[in-house]
């Protein structure tokens, strides 16, 4: 485990360094000493991974491997939002704070579920379009006597934690360009720390340092090089990395989650995601490794200054960020103590990195992979396979993994008495399809990919093959051996974030609507709760007058949900029924009886549009609508399913809503900047195409 006993020195240097305005010793604030000294504060969970280390370990051992079959529902609230629910609760001295989709967020007694504030930023509905991957959000961070957190449409707040009252406000991003914060704020020594998300559309990332006191801009941190003649420093050595005019497009990079905090060294390490489009030969012809791209890089927290980076996937072309969880920990090493950084990003390997230097350890795929057959111990590269890079063959490649990653935001958690990382892992595959002549659009995805060319084809046996080998796990690794100890298989992936504790437990919640209590050393399924919905958030863990509580949130959604088509349904149809779930030893509350899953039948009206009408609306659909409306028209539980849509069989209703923009508040906006009215109802005859097909297989 971290030596955390020497951070007292830290705690009151930074202390010092502390501007007035929030009283940080006043009864219950939240300040540098309270949250350095995190690991042996078992009543509370104050920071997005519990500590700086973000090892998302407690030491609570009052629910344990011998007792847990009793836990039962302590007391549930029902959520407004009925969709993706991805927050870690923080807990703060007998209360709870949550965040949900569309950027609300709430406080409740921790003990009784009373309601005790709520607030709403009232982001536009239309703001969803921007979102690559659902309206949700992972949190908040606390200092002082105020919460913060970031929201959809980019602005970062400041809360009054006695009562919601917004204190301040800042627009973190550019409102015209299609970036979103979804991710948790972290907190260093006073400053707030936010990135922010959008690659997939177009934007150049970046991470910024606030005042928690005003909100005043304290630094910020690019991940892509401007346009050459504008860059010093890391990014001017970045810009030799790159080819061609990528800054028009802004490259990508953007810090949409993981952030973890070494006091001792100073550093914050950020996650850096994916190249903008993904296809590196429209972002950067001729190639190159284009820094800062599926990186982890190491800044120094009190200035923004550069340290060191390590990148992952060199030359992106996948979608494979790096931005997924990041965990620091001592590890014997060789025999010897190592601080060490890990991460499992989306690639499907297992970094170990020294976290001072950066220098590369170890590495080994947690699931198959065929993009590249290992990493070189010499140099800390992927040994590429050359048929995986299709920007430069220009023939489709069937990725393992594919975009969705061996493992994605679900945060990982570290249990230091059985030394094993344990890992939410998916595994799937992708065909990355190149689209020649592609050009960025105003609106919606640009990856740079044929989206419309790799749709699931209406074959019952083809739809089988892919269901098959469409999977996910939760996986114990040894860091040190680089290998896995055991496995809980899935039937299918996008499964909760990890909660492990000193009472030898691994809580997750899954797909298929459980949340589960495994033991930690053998992965044997301990206790089951019927969620009623999937669960995909990580929970926290918390006592109060010595008694130890379980709080996660509940609420199926995000990508996978809503853009994998038919493959969201193989672990079973899911509906949301967002919730926020508290338990302990002996609870007897109870939900309502579990709603049943109706779907309208699929009766589409005769398909009467032309061949070429068809496959213009198809590759418009796989352009424009398949990532919230699913792959091939087949629609998730959480979206509606335009297959089963009313406006199908009225053009003009269809045409007032994706050409007028009748339902812009709920997130569907006009698509004029893309679709003439024509190409609309191309869109709405390949829809019914799609039905009908659908229901001659049986009405999926």
């Amino acid at each position: 485990m971290m030596a955390r006993k020497h951070w007292g020195l830290v705690a009151l240097l930074a202390l010092a360094a502390c501007k007035p305005g929030m009283d940080l010793d006043a009864p219950g604030a939240v300040n540098a000493e309270r949250l350095l000294a995190a690991d042996s504060d078992n009543e509370n969970w104050l920071t997005y991974g519990r500590t700086y280390d973000e090892q998302r370990f407690s030491p609570l051992d009052k629910i344990n491997a011998g007792n847990v079959d009793q836990l039962g529902l302590a007391w549930f609230a029902d959520l407004d939002t009925a969709r993706g629910q991805e927050a870690t609760p923080l807990i703060i001295d007998g209360k709870i704070y949550v965040t949900t989709a569309w950027s609300k967020a709430k406080a409740y007694d921790a003990l009784t579920g009373k309601l005790l504030w709520e607030y709403d930023p009232k982001v536009p509905g239309e703001t969803a379009v921007k979102a690559c991957c659902d309206v949700v959000n992972r949190g908040m961070a606390a200092w002082g006597d105020r919460l913060y957190m970031g929201t959809l449409d980019g602005r970062l707040l400041a809360l009054d934690r006695a009562t919601g009252k917004e204190i301040w406000s800042v627009v973190t991003v550019d409102q015209s360009r299609p970036y979103t914060i979804t991710g948790a704020p972290r907190i260093v020594d006073g400053m707030v720390l936010i990135g922010n998300g959008g690659a997939e559309m177009g934007v150049r990332g970046y991470i910024t340092a606030y005042s928690a006191d005003t909100g005043k801009q304290l630094w910020r941190f690019h991940t892509v090089p401007d346009e050459p003649g504008k860059n010093e420093g890391y990014l001017k050595t970045a810009e030799a990395t790159w080819k061609g005019e990528w800054w028009k497009q802004g490259g990508g990079g953007t810090v949409w989650d993981s952030m973890a905090y070494d006091p001792e060294l100073g550093l914050l390490y950020i996650g850096v995601g994916n190249g903008s489009p993904w296809n590196q030969s429209y972002r950067s012809p001729g190639g190159g490794d284009n820094l800062y791209l599926s990186s982890i890089v190491a800044i120094k927290a009190k200035t923004g200054e550069y340290a060191w980076h390590y990148q992952t996937t060199p030359g992106e072309t996948w979608d494979y960020t790096a931005t997924q969880h990041i965990i620091l920990a001592e590890l014997n090493i060789d025999g010897k103590p190592r601080k060490v950084l890990m991460q499992a990003p989306k690639n499907g390997f297992f970094y170990v990195l020294d976290r001072a230097t950066g220098k590369f350890i170890s590495a080994n795929n947690f699931v198959p992979v065929n993009w590249a057959s290992g990493v070189d111990k010499a140099t800390g590269r992927p040994i590429e396979n050359p048929a995986a890079r299709y920007d430069k063959t220009g023939k489709p490649f069937i990725g393992a993994p594919g975009p969705i990653g061996a493992h994605n935001w679900h945060p990982m958690a570290f249990n230091p008495d059985t030394g094993l990382v344990y890992i939410p892992a998916n595994d799937t595959a992708f065909p990355y399809i190149p689209k020649p002549g592609w050009k960025a659009n105003a609106q919606g995805f640009n990856v740079g990919l044929d989206l419309a060319a790799g749709a699931m084809p209406a074959d019952a046996k083809a739809r089988a093959g892919f269901a098959a080998v469409t999977t996910g796990a939760l996986i114990a690794w040894d860091p040190v051996a680089q290998k896995e100890r055991w496995r809980v298989q899935y039937r299918g992936p996008w499964n909760g974030g990890l909660l492990s504790t000193g009472g030898g437990l691994v809580f997750q919640g899954t797909a298929t609507s459980e949340f589960n209590a495994y033991d930690a050393a053998s992965g044997k399924k301990l206790w089951s709760f019927p969620a009623q919905t999937g669960v995909v958030a990580p929970a926290a863990t918390f006592s109060i007058k010595g008694e130890q509580y379980v709080a996660v949130m509940a609420g199926w959604g995000g990508a996978w949900a809503l853009a994998s088509g038919m493959l969201s349904e193989v672990s079973g149809p899911v509906r949301n029924k967002s919730r926020l779930l508290v338990f302990k030893l002996g609870g007897t509350a109870k939900l309502p009886p579990m709603e049943s899953l109706a779907k309208l039948p699929l009766d589409p009206p005769p398909s009467r549009g032309t061949p070429a009408q068809i496959a213009d609306g198809g590759a418009q659909f796989g352009q424009f609508c398949g990532v919230c409306h699913g792959d091939a028209a087949i629609g998730s539980t959480v979206l509606p399913d335009l297959r089963r849509s009313a406006a199908l069989g009225d053009p003009k209703v269809w045409n007032q809503i994706v050409i007028g923009g009748a339902l812009k508040a709920t997130g569907m906006v006009s698509w004029t900047k893309e679709l003439t009215p024509e190409q609309a109802e191309s869109v709405r005859h390949y829809v019914i195409h799609r039905a009908n097909e659908d229901k001659k297989l049986g009405g999926t």
